[in-house]
């Protein structure tokens, strides 16, 4: 019996090798990768924050963590269980663990990060009658979609005090607008038929639009 489990080993350790290890939602388990994290408090009452870590292709030190977003517990809890589905769907297409939020520090794999903080910007400040038609309208957009979108919106006003500028109001009312889902729609057709016209699309782990 023992030998037979010791034949078996190195075929079972050779299929788990295949497996890549991440942590969180995605992130690889390598040396300070760039990637985000969602810190959840214990208080039920306590905001939720999204930071950005730029790991080793920081230039430099001080600007190796970016504050993009916090969220009043309510929005969160609002937001929290489609992202999580959203995300884990994604992951498991891509033969990655899936997982869910902690209380505590969440590691979020950056092209993942980039959609959520879309998301959490539009709600910041979004009427919370408003907040599931601003999910529906981020889950009918591409992933390459939410990451040009997350791109323009850091450019000017992607730091956790700049809620109620520029593109921050724009995402607030192009996702929670309903006559805006239409829009998205629209957008995402298109988006299709460049793809099925053979431009080129970006995978989930492979290079960032922004």
């Amino acid at each position: 019996m023992l030998r037979a489990k010791a034949a078996a080993s190195p075929a079972l350790l050779r299929g788990r090798a295949q497996v890549p290890h991440t942590l969180g939602f995605g992130v690889p388990a390598t040396s300070d990768p760039h990637h985000f994290r969602v810190l959840i408090p214990k208080s039920s009452t306590g905001k939720v924050s999204i930071s950005e870590y730029l790991g080793l292709q920081s230039a430099a030190q001080e600007s190796a963590v970016i504050d993009r977003a916090v969220l009043d517990r309510p929005r969160w809890t609002a937001i929290r269980a489609e992202v999580q589905r959203a995300f884990n769907a994604r992951l498991t297409v891509h033969g990655l663990k899936p997982s869910a939020w902690k209380i505590g520090e969440n590691p979020v794999d950056r092209l993942l990060g980039k959609e959520l903080c879309v998301l959490a910007w539009a709600v910041e400040r979004m009427d919370a009658d408003r907040i599931p038609v601003a999910v529906r309208n981020w889950l009918a957009l591409r992933p390459e979609e939410r990451w040009w979108l997350f791109g323009m919106t850091a450019m000017s006003t992607g730091g956790v005090m700049d809620a109620g500028k520029g593109w921050r109001i724009a995402l607030q009312h192009a996702l929670g607008d309903v006559a805006q889902s239409e829009l998205l729609g629209t957008c995402a057709r298109r988006s299709r038929n460049d793809r099925d016209n053979g431009l080129p699309t970006l995978d989930l782990f492979g290079d960032e639009m922004a």
